[in-house]
C-alpha cells in the first residue's frame, strides 16, 4: 500500500455536472479506468460496480468511472444502462496520463493507445491506497469493495 497523495483534477461528468477530487476528501474515493463507452466489456464492468453501488456508499465510498469518451457519449451509457454513479470524461487525457493508463496494445492484432483497465482507490486523506492494473472484469467491483471495507475495519 502507498501514502502518494494523488494531485487533485477536475472533469466533466455525465448530467453537465463537474467532479473535483478535493472536494470528496473525507471520503473514500473509487476511480475506474475503462477503454470505451458501450463495449462489451465496459458495459459488465460498470454494471459490476452498479450493483454494488449501495455497498459502497455504506463503506464511505464515492465511484466514478472515467474514460476519454465526450460527456454525450457518457449520457448516452448512463441512460442506456442507468448508472448510479458519475462517468467523467477525460477526452484531453490529462487524467489518464497522470494516472499512467494510456499505453499501447493489442487490439485485434494491431497495436493501438488506449486505456489500460485500471482502478484506484484513494484514502479519506487524499492518498492513494490501492490500485488494479490490467483488471480483468469479473469479480474485479466485489474485489474493490473488500478492500474498501478492510480500510474500513483499520
Amino acid at each position: 500500500m502507498t501514502t502518494a497523495t494523488v494531485s487533485d483534477f477536475t472533469l466533466p461528468t455525465n448530467g453537465g455536472g463537474q467532479f473535483r477530487l478535493a472536494d470528496q476528501r473525507g471520503r473514500i474515493v473509487v476511480i475506474y479506468f475503462y477503454p470505451k463507452d458501450n463495449t462489451p466489456g465496459c458495459t459488465t464492468e460498470g454494471l459490476d460496480f452498479a450493483a454494488l453501488h449501495e455497498p459502497f456508499l455504506a463503506a464511505g465510498a464515492v465511484v466514478v468511472g472515467i474514460s476519454r469518451d465526450s460527456v454525450k457519449s457518457h449520457d448516452n451509457f448512463c441512460a442506456k444502462h442507468g448508472f448510479p454513479f458519475p462517468l467523467l470524461s477525460d477526452s484531453d487525457e490529462r487524467v489518464c496520463q497522470q494516472f499512467d493508463v494510456i499505453h499501447m496494445k493489442k487490439l485485434y492484432g494491431k497495436n493501438v493507445r488506449g486505456v489500460v483497465r485500471s482502478t484506484f482507490v484513494i484514502d479519506r486523506k487524499g492518498r492513494l491506497a490501492h490500485e488494479w492494473r490490467g483488471v480483468k472484469v469479473p469479480g474485479h467491483a466485489q474485489a474493490v469493495l473488500d478492500a474498501v471495507r478492510a480500510m474500513n475495519a483499520d
